[in-house]
């Protein structure tokens, strides 16, 4: 049976503890840093762990999903628990809520994963449900909350772009500059490239 698709069990999902859960998302990072995705396979997540490869399907599903929901894990908040009362305070508030050390990571994890996005459609749709999509949806909010407060202009072409300047600067300067996104750089991408893009 392929590793991206789940077998037929139990709709109903095991109960684990979020220290439980914690300890397995790690592992499967861990893995993924150790053999890439192409090789993670449940049966090692599961002698990994000391777990049923069942009690891990009926838990994630798929490995795509497992993937995406052990990266999701790493993220230290939500965007959308973010209300500072400006827009520049949620910014700011974001990047002091980002780690280095993690987004190092992260980036190379997700570098890592670049091939497999392209050859998995199971796994691209994970990352995009999973992982993106919430937070582009909290980093509309913020942007949402900008526009009521008067702080963007409700006809700003920029706002729809926001999502696109920040993946493409953590895309970008690896690429570039060979290192990673820091809080330093992130600071600075957002003064001087989207404030002033939104008008701010």
């Amino acid at each position: 049976m392929p590793e991206d698709v789940s077998p037929e069990v139990s709709s109903r999902r095991s109960r684990i503890t979020p220290e439980r859960e914690a300890e397995l998302h790690e592992a499967v990072l861990d893995l993924l840093r150790e053999v890439g995705y192409e090789a993670l396979t449940m049966d090692a997540v599961a002698a990994r762990t000391k777990s049923s490869k069942a009690t891990l399907y009926r838990q994630w599903g798929s490995k795509p999903e497992l993937v995406a929901k052990a990266l999701r894990c790493t993220q230290p908040t939500s965007l959308r628990e973010i209300d500072t009362g400006t827009l520049r305070g949620d910014f700011h508030r974001m990047v002091e809520l980002s780690d280095n050390a993690q987004m190092a990571k992260d980036t190379a994890l997700l570098r890592g994963l670049a091939h497999a996005v392209h050859a998995s459609p199971e796994l691209h749709q994970a990352l995009r449900r999973l992982l993106m999509e919430p937070e582009i949806s909290g980093l509309d909010e913020i942007l949402r909350r900008g526009v009521e407060r008067g702080e963007i202009a409700p006809d700003c072409p920029a706002v729809r772009f926001v999502p696109h300047m920040l993946i493409g600067a953590f895309i970008a300067l690896p690429l570039m500059e060979d290192r990673s996104v820091d809080q330093a750089f992130l600071a600075d991408f957002i003064d001087s490239v989207v404030f002033p893009a939104l008008g701010v």
